[in-house]
């Protein structure tokens, strides 16, 4: 039987060397030897990370995905069996390399990802189990800045798979990374793609860094290392509103130690679909929030969105309102970043309440 939310899209092994002693500088000092800390690993990607955490939330959850046929492959298989046996149910082995993922975090630093896309060359709506879709209630697309199949041509791919979903009747989610600007993903015309795809996209929540890149790339040239800082209520309200003219009913943005930005069509018919989670699309027209991140000690920031993008969806799915699914995305992202890899932080969603009913503080804006 389908579950009730379907994450598709890109699953890599995120390898983690632990550089907590290590300076930012010393990363790239050439021709030295430089002592580091034990390595751990875990599974990243949209599908592991948002999948997991939904998992941990006690979503039920189909995790669609495809690896390759080598011992990384087979990691990460094993590694989403540990959490239930059926994770694993829907992901593919391709006689391709799987992909994945070096985390480079010194000193507790943001994070550089070096990641290799392997078998996700040719992903396309050719690997959804559209039988599967049709029959969950919010089907959510992890990154395709990763799958060269969804972002070329304008974005005729992404455009063929979410428009195949959307016709079947799930709500559509699509969340992002960023690409690299000398990239062919970085290269790609965003703007054009995601003014033909986003109005077949229901919920679009990417960070701010990534949708900067793609619809504002002057401000984000101009304030590298200092965007987050920079927002203001007004700019985001604005880069909002020009995704919601784009098509999106909900439009939001991951703002890292910042917290949450969410922003809903004030047209309740575009937010029809929230009736299929038994919420009133009359409740939700029009609203906006900025909800601040909740204080905790930092282990590490890998997969800190995806655990947010979990936690929006996790809330919307138990039908609650619009302030508290910010509120829970919060939440979830915090409890991620207690713990070094991108999936172990998180927390069932009755501890996590609990946590939250005992006046949890949040960091000023």
């Amino acid at each position: 039987m389908p579950s009730d939310v379907m994450v598709a899209g890109h699953i890599a092994l995120d390898i983690l060397p632990d550089m907590s002693l290590l300076k930012p500088e010393q990363v790239i000092d050439a021709g030295k030897v430089i002592e580091i800390g034990r390595i751990s690993y875990s599974t990243g990607g949209a599908v592991s990370n948002t999948g997991l955490a939904l998992h941990r939330l006690g979503i039920a959850v189909d995790l669609l995905a495809v690896v390759g046929a080598d011992w990384v492959g087979s990691a990460i298989i094993d590694y989403v069996r540990q959490y239930d046996s059926a994770l694993g149910d829907h992901i593919r082995v391709l006689p391709a390399a799987s992909a994945y993922t070096i985390v480079i975090e010194p000193q507790k630093q943001d994070r550089t990802l070096l990641t290799h896309t392997g078998v996700y060359h040719d992903f396309s709506v050719n690997d959804i189990d559209l039988d599967l879709a049709a029959g969950c209630k919010l089907f959510h697309l992890g990154y395709p800045t990763l799958l060269p199949r969804l972002y070329d041509n304008d974005g005729a791919g992404f455009l063929d798979l979410v428009g195949a979903v959307k016709d079947l009747g799930p709500i559509t989610s699509v969340d992002m990374s960023l690409p690299a600007p000398d990239s062919p993903s970085g290269q790609a015309d965003w703007r054009a793609i995601l003014r033909r795809c986003l109005p077949f996209v229901d919920i679009f929540v990417p960070s701010i860094e990534e949708i900067m890149f793609m619809l504002r790339r002057a401000d984000h040239d101009r304030w590298q290392g200092e965007i987050i800082a920079r927002m203001t209520a007004e700019y985001l309200a604005d880069l909002a509103g020009e995704l919601l003219e784009l098509g999106v009913g909900i439009a939001g943005f991951k703002l890292g130690e910042r917290g949450l930005y969410l922003r809903t069509s004030p047209d309740a018919g575009r937010l029809a679909f929230l009736s299929r989670l038994g919420q009133a699309p009359a409740d939700w027209a029009g609203m906006q929030t900025w909800h601040r991140a909740f204080q905790v000690q930092v282990a590490g920031t890998t997969g800190a969105g995806d655990a947010a993008y979990a936690g929006l969806i996790a809330a919307l799915v138990r039908g609650l309102d619009f302030q508290d699914c910010a509120r829970w995305a919060c939440a979830v992202a915090a409890c991620n970043i207690e713990a070094a890899d991108a999936t172990s932080g998180v927390r069932a969603w009755e501890e996590t309440a609990a946590r939250l009913s005992r006046d949890w503080q949040t960091r000023a804006l």
